[in-house]
């Protein structure tokens, strides 16, 4: 069965909200679960992958953090590289909103009547 746009549309934004909430401030990997699964009805368990892969590309750095209730949380922070992801990503999605929104936009084109159809033929 094929995935709905707004399945194609979360995967497709699922870093640059991450990126951007962390240019809010350092978090752990389960808050920031928690906001993407309020804001945009994003499953809890993309996102380890995905942090897992952001640190790798080197985006996103950790630090533990000690815990008064439990173990100490791995805490995630934006790198260099990842605030020019986070403005890179912001750019190419400003730019593909606007040109979806020109696109959606745009007046429809009048219908051709039959006799104006039969005379470009």
């Amino acid at each position: 069965m094929p995935e709905t746009i707004e399945i194609q549309l979360k995967k497709g934004v699922l870093t640059l909200c991450v990126l951007a909430l962390l240019n809010r401030g350092d978090s752990y990997a389960y808050e920031i679960a928690s906001t993407l699964s309020d804001a945009i009805d994003m499953g809890e368990g993309t996102i380890y992958p995905l942090m897992r892969r952001m640190q790798a590309d080197g985006q996103v750095e950790t630090y533990l953090v000690e815990s008064s209730s439990g173990p100490s949380r791995k805490y995630y922070r934006l790198t260099d590289a990842g605030r020019r992801a986070l403005e890179a990503q912001t750019a190419e999605w400003r730019a593909f909103v606007r040109a979806v929104d020109a696109i959606v936009d745009a007046p429809a084109a009048p219908a051709a009547t039959p006799a104006e159809e039969g005379a470009e033929q």
